[in-house]
């Protein structure tokens, strides 16, 4: 059957009073993780808490859940409570030499520059190469030297919508003696990623944009034979393999378990788990193919309006913008301006590098597109 997009919006009742086109920084979180929230702390008096391990092994089954999304094990993934936090759990887990080197853009994420350039402590230095307009995957790939024990780019650029092809790198990187890390928090939930088809050695997402969960919640794919080189930097009563025994913990030397969660540390966020698991449970009724469809179908839709306006869109410019993070600069307008302007209107977007940034996801629709043009010809007749 297909699906009842109409319904499919009323999940999410910010759509009552906005038109919603950023997911790029909040993904807005639906009624059924809300409901999801709620439940688990009604649970929680009921039950006095006495079931607990049972959180734990919902979560160990959400785990299954984010494999099918992103094409992993269950044991292959972690719970994280930020993208920054996952990615300082993969840099200070390495056995750094001087010399050793990390590769990455210039024009990345904050975090993705800002962890690796802390290990300069111990003599790791980091190499960056030209993104945004100036990508070329080629440039990046010849960029790794005998040296590189890294390669870290983000799966969507925050700012301009750059996609870098992960198939075509992960395929590069593999037979160096570099590790693959993708920042999914901007991709995953709103483009397809598959972790072995494109030879992602780590993929980080913290949840609150693309997968429209609450804040303080994310996942980490690990692949085995990264982990194995890891050592866990957070350590907890969790930590020794034998960790459910709780009547009787265990007082010795910790014997590590061989699954990602060995990175994690202890209690977890599991009312911010059960709420992403019902945004999982959301998207796969709606099917992940039909998803990711309907995202694509709406991304073009949105790039034919900003054009219909005047926009330079940035995908008609460069072949790696195929992203849901739509960009356009307008020369003769202030686009920070313009976007606080129609945030005013009641349209929720962003302005990024001077750029108009709309980021919509499953669930807009022709409606909202068409208030955007909308709001942007207003703008445009009022600023001449």
């Amino acid at each position: 059957m297909p699906t009842d997009w109409s319904a499919v919006r009323k999940h999410f009742p910010v759509l009552s009073d906005w038109v919603y086109l950023n997911s790029a920084t909040f993904g807005p979180v639906p009624s059924v993780a809300v409901r999801a929230l709620d439940e688990h702390f009604a649970a929680r008096d009921q039950r006095a808490s006495l079931n607990f391990l049972d959180w734990y092994t919902r979560a160990d089954r959400i785990r299954e859940k984010i494999g099918r999304l992103v094409g992993c094990e269950g044991e292959d993934v972690a719970f994280i409570p930020s993208a920054g936090v996952g990615l300082s759990w993969l840099l200070y887990g390495m056995e750094w030499k001087s010399g050793d080197r990390i590769l990455t853009l210039d024009e990345e994420f904050p975090n993705n520059l800002y962890a690796p350039r802390m290990l300069g402590r111990l003599g790791v230095e980091v190499d960056r190469v030209p993104g945004e307009m100036r990508f070329d995957p080629q440039r990046l790939v010849e960029a790794i030297t005998d040296r590189t024990r890294l390669v870290l780019v983000s799966a969507m650029d925050y700012a301009s919508g750059l996609r870098p092809p992960l198939e075509e790198l992960g395929k590069a990187i593999a037979p160096t003696s570099a590790w693959f890390v993708v920042d999914g928090t901007q991709g995953v939930g709103a483009v397809p990623i598959e972790v072995e088809t494109n030879r992602i050695d780590a993929l980080i997402c913290h949840a609150y944009k693309w997968m429209c969960s609450p804040t303080g919640v994310g996942f980490m794919h690990v692949r085995e034979a990264f982990r194995d080189e890891l050592h866990p930097v957070a350590a907890s009563w969790r930590s020794h393999r034998e960790w459910r025994s709780v009547d009787d913990l265990h007082h010795g030397d910790a014997e590590l378990p061989s699954e990602a969660a060995k990175l994690e540390g202890g209690i977890q966020n599991f009312s911010g788990l059960f709420a992403m698991e019902a945004v999982l449970d959301l998207m796969f009724s709606i099917g992940r193919d039909e998803l990711f469809g309907r995202i694509a179908e709406v991304t073009e839709e949105t790039r034919e309006a900003l054009r219909a306006v005047g926009g330079q869109v940035t995908h008609d410019l460069h072949p790696h913008f195929d992203s849901p993070i739509v960009t356009a600069s307008f020369p003769d307008a202030d686009v920070s301006e313009m976007a606080g302007t129609l945030r005013t209107q009641g349209v929720a977007l962003a302005a990024r590098h001077g750029r108009l940034r709309v980021s919509p996801h499953f669930f807009n629709n022709s409606e909202d597109l068409r208030a955007l043009t909308v709001a942007i010809r207003e703008y445009q007749k009022q600023h001449g």
